[in-house]
């Protein structure tokens, strides 16, 4: 077993965000997978946002790796979305036959929570939700 990654896998009542905040080494991107699958199987989610859009590129492992966090996921019966997809990355993507199999995605994580039905409510700088 890997040790485990640096990137937080946030549980937000149901559902599980987690941020990709920049390159992933292939050792992290590893980690990274065991410890969603972990996750998603400890909290009984129901459905996991991965957010890529501080990415630049992803590459043919990374992408395989989120192919197999999705499919580890949907076998423990959570839907992936994977949001912020760069124009660039998606280009690359299918340029190298990469299709991310299992995975629906979404421009924002608004909108990916949206299709969970769970609406994030914008706040003001008080903190409080905005109408």
């Amino acid at each position: 077993m890997t040790s485990p990654s640096t990137i937080p896998v946030l549980d937000l009542g149901g559902l599980l965000l987690v941020s990709i905040q920049g390159e992933l080494p292939d050792e992290s991107a590893i980690a990274l997978q065991e410890d969603v699958t972990a996750a998603v199987a400890n909290t009984g989610s129901r459905g996991l946002i991965i957010d890529i859009s501080t990415l630049d590129v992803v590459d043919s492992f990374l992408a395989r790796v989120l192919a197999e966090v999705a499919a580890s996921s949907r076998l423990l019966a959570a839907r992936t979305v994977l949001v912020g997809m760069r124009p660039s990355v998606a280009i690359t993507l299918v340029e190298l036959g990469l299709t991310l199999p299992g995975m629906d995605t979404a421009r924002t994580v608004t909108e990916a929570a949206a299709s969970f039905g769970v609406t994030i409510e914008q706040a003001d700088r008080t903190g409080r939700g905005t109408p």
